[in-house]
């Protein structure tokens, strides 16, 4: 016979209530251990007793009153621990790099990709205008000559200032290799001062004979081909030089080249320009400006 079969209604009930309390008893025990302690704060003690002077007191920790009494202060709370491994709330990757390593990851950047990168949002305008980050690219796209010296606005502005003066130099050479007069006449200040040695030494002074020589230079029936290097550029607040290599094709060999312009009504405009043949064949990486 089953052992069910001798067991009585009231019997099943005892057994279910029984095994209940036991879940219940269990599912308590379980959340003891699963809820974390919280913490109680001592309890707040008065002292009834009078100092017998405030320093006492306050070296007890009191605030002193009027009449001798004193109360101790209420102990502050203990603040939680900070964990170092949470990220703060709201910060982002690039808040928490330290700013030297910001400022290498930017310098593998080139120009158009920084000044695109600070309009994405406020962080990165503020990386992508950091001084040491535009100061990595101007030694990476034009020289490390210039490194001790301090830029009045910045070098942002003055990588700014020496890109337009780069650009401005290479027209220059855009205008050589195109013969044109006209465009040649409106690079030049038209000034008394300005002056201009070619390559075969000869002087021209003031702007009349400046493009008297270059219509004798465009009149040659040789074609003008050439590629510029090692070009150096320094800019000052209303002058700028610049300094390079070129290399025509012919047997003659490099040119020292030197030009110097001056910052009139808004613009850039062309004071000196001397053309030097250089001894001895010497090659040099080619500088894209």
């Amino acid at each position: 016979m089953e052992i069910f079969s001798v067991l009585s209604e009231p019997s099943y009930v005892a057994v279910a209530v029984t095994a209940l309390c036991f879940l219940l008893a269990l599912y308590s025990l379980l959340r003891s251990f699963s809820l974390p302690r919280r913490f109680t704060p001592p309890r707040k003690h008065h002292c009834d007793c009078a100092s017998d002077s405030p320093s006492v007191a306050a070296a007890a920790g009191a605030v002193p009153y009027l009449n001798g009494a004193a109360e101790m202060l209420e102990p502050s709370p203990v603040p939680a621990p900070v964990v170092l491994g949470e990220r703060l709330t709201g910060s982002s990757m690039m808040e928490e790099l330290v700013p030297e390593i910001t400022t290498h990851a930017l310098s593998y950047l080139d120009y158009p990709s920084l000044c695109r990168l600070s309009m994405t949002n406020s962080l990165m305008r503020k990386a992508a205008n950091d001084d040491n980050a535009w100061k990595a690219l101007y030694h990476k796209d034009f020289t490390l000559e210039q490194d001790s010296i301090t830029p009045t606005n910045g070098w942002k502005a003055y990588y700014a200032a020496t890109r337009a003066i780069v650009n401005i130099n290479t027209e220059f050479f855009n205008i050589v290799r195109d013969k044109s007069l006209p465009a040649m006449s409106r690079f030049w200040l038209n000034a008394d001062y300005v002056k201009c040695i070619h390559a075969s030494g000869e002087l021209f002074s003031g702007f009349n004979a400046v493009m008297q020589s270059w219509q004798l230079v465009f009149n040659w029936e040789q074609g003008l081909n050439f590629q510029v290097r090692d070009v150096r550029a320094r800019v000052l607040a209303d002058m700028a030089w610049v300094t390079m290599r070129t290399y025509v094709d012919m047997d003659t060999g490099p040119f020292n080249v030197t030009n110097v312009f001056e910052f009139h009504n808004g613009r850039w405009y062309m004071v000196h320009h001397h053309s030097s043949m250089m001894n001895g064949d010497v090659d040099h990486q080619i500088v894209h400006g």
